[in-house]
């Protein structure tokens, strides 16, 4: 009986033993976060600039300190991500994790978004997000930084990506 359990014992450490190794042997590759910075030029960035004007006004309502405008890595995520609704026909947070943490893999420590379609106007698009507390607190937010994907479709109709992250 006990060489039964010994051997019992064996195979079971020896799996163990095995499957152990199987993940040691995996490979974790990095995630690259590489995006063509040259994306941000692409924004409206007279909308976007009226834009951060109406947030930092608004702000200073609040007492708080005004957004600085990001022209490279998270306007190229924003831009990025704005031609991404456009094609899906849809505004949406579709892989905000992945902006969050390529933000994040640059120093920022909080990363929020705001997605807006189909305004004319940089008043339009920021009084629709103060409208609704959910936009409202990313824009009332401990950020110190914006970053703008302000695009028209094929039919002229703005989308709009405004990413916030603090640093």
């Amino acid at each position: 009986m006990n060489l039964l359990r010994t051997g019992l014992l064996a195979m079971a450490l020896m799996c163990l033993v095995t499957s152990c190794q199987k993940d040691e042997d995996v490979v974790s590759e990095e995630t690259n976060y590489t995006i063509d910075l040259n994306l941000a030029m692409e924004t409206d960035w007279r909308m976007a600039d009226e834009i951060l004007v109406l947030v930092n006004e608004h702000r200073a309502t609040k007492n708080l300190a005004p957004i600085e405008r990001d022209r490279q890595h998270a306007s190229a995520f924003a831009v990025d991500h704005t031609f991404y609704m456009i094609d899906k026909k849809q505004i949406n947070h579709d892989n905000f994790g992945i902006r969050s943490a390529a933000l994040k893999d640059r120093g920022a420590e909080v990363v929020g978004e705001n997605v807006a379609f189909g305004y004319d106007t940089a008043e339009g698009v920021v009084n629709a997000w103060l409208n609704s507390d959910s936009h409202r607190s990313i824009i009332e937010g401990s950020y110190t930084h914006s970053g703008f994907g302000v695009l028209t479709d094929e039919n002229g109709r703005y989308y709009f990506t405004q990413l916030f992250y603090r640093r």
